[in-house]
């Protein structure tokens, strides 16, 4: 089936290998890519977290961590900034695997499927944020710890990224809308809007909670999509935050709608750069179902939230399905290293690409 496939599988990579270290970290093992090849002097570090595809494990981001972080290095980074890249597995993934049956879906006998994999995506947003909180002091502690020489000043991880692939991919945007330390993000084949992807799904998986009569409205509220999960949804999924259960608003936004939705942005995603990925023949998580949200996010950034200082970057790849290769990742590693040049410019964000 689709989703055992590993979005993540390409031909061996021609980046030379990085450091890893797993440590256990707040409860967690962790893996930490590019500590040993840290620059004596680096004293700012910027960090980019990596968050795998479901039915896989922290393991599998050891690709991309080589590629970006090898391209790093060859750029020649300037000598007070460092990058690190770090994975976790997921809840129910990996080392933190109890029941296989949870990570599946609907088509494959798990009937809490919306539940479960909901769970798992806000889950690892609350994850990432503890170790946001406890990463610096495991690895610098008082600024000598880990590659760092006792006169090369303290270490302080000062800038933060996220880059996730499908499931990663819809945690990723949860993560953007909840933290302010991450400023920067790549997702990849993933979802800004749970309801319509789950929806869609249940239509694709002839759910009989699912009826074409009302248009799927009935779903809403089923024992396959919950009231909780709805409430859930609006208080962490990035379209459940600004629309709720209400339809999203098309381009020209109304006076109205800029007034309501204006303070909401301005908290959580004010300055950021977003980076999305898409295959244009991905059936698992199709572009259709984050076409909606990408439509208002791009024209609001451009016109009438300019202001906010967001970059919004939205890539679809024809012919390329449910997959994380090729130009796809030559793109997100482009897009990461623009960022934390940008950490140090000075100069704000690019204008947004529409």
């Amino acid at each position: 089936m689709a989703e055992t496939n590993n979005p993540i599988a390409q031909p061996p990579s021609s980046a030379p290998e990085v450091s890893r270290v797993t440590l256990t970290i707040a409860g967690l093992k962790v893996d930490i890519y590019g500590l040993s090849e840290l620059p004596e002097a680096a004293s700012r570090i910027s960090c980019l977290w990596l968050h795998h595809p479901r039915l896989r494990v922290k393991e599998d981001m050891a690709s991309i961590a080589s590629e970006v972080l090898s391209a790093y290095h060859q750029r020649g980074p300037s000598p007070p900034r460092g990058l690190i890249a770090v994975a976790f597995d997921q809840r129910n993934h990996g080392s933190r695997l109890v029941d296989d049956l949870a990570n599946e879906s609907w088509r494959d006998g798990n009937k809490t499927h919306a539940q479960d994999m909901f769970g798992t995506i806000s889950g690892a947003v609350t994850d990432n944020i503890h170790l946001l909180d406890a990463l610096e002091g495991y690895l610098f502690g008082a600024g000598h710890g880990h590659g760092a020489k006792p006169d090369s000043g303290k270490r302080h991880i000062d800038h933060n990224m996220v880059l996730g692939v499908s499931l990663g991919g819809h945690s990723a945007w949860q993560l953007l809308f909840a933290e302010p330390r991450v400023t920067a993000g790549v997702m990849v084949i993933g979802c800004p809007d749970y309801m319509r992807l789950l929806e869609d799904r249940a239509r694709l998986s002839k759910l009989e909670t699912f009826t074409t009569q009302d248009n799927g409205a009935s779903f809403f509220g089923s024992k396959d999509f919950p009231e909780a999960l709805i409430n859930a949804c609006k208080k962490y999924d990035p379209k459940g935050i600004l629309f709720g259960t209400g339809s999203i608003s098309s381009p020209p936004i109304s006076a109205a709608d800029q007034e309501r939705l204006r303070p909401i942005l301005d908290s959580r995603i004010a300055g950021k750069r977003f980076q999305v990925i898409s295959g244009g023949a991905d059936k698992l998580v199709p572009y259709r179902t984050s076409e909606p949200f990408l439509n208002f996010f791009k024209e609001s950034v451009a016109t009438w939230y300019e202001d906010g200082g967001c970059y919004v970057e939205d890539n679809v790849y024809p012919g390329l399905g449910h997959t994380f290769i090729g130009r796809m990742r030559s793109d997100a590693v482009r897009f990461v290293l623009d960022s934390v040049v940008l950490a140090d410019s000075g100069k704000g964000v690019i204008p947004s690409k529409i």
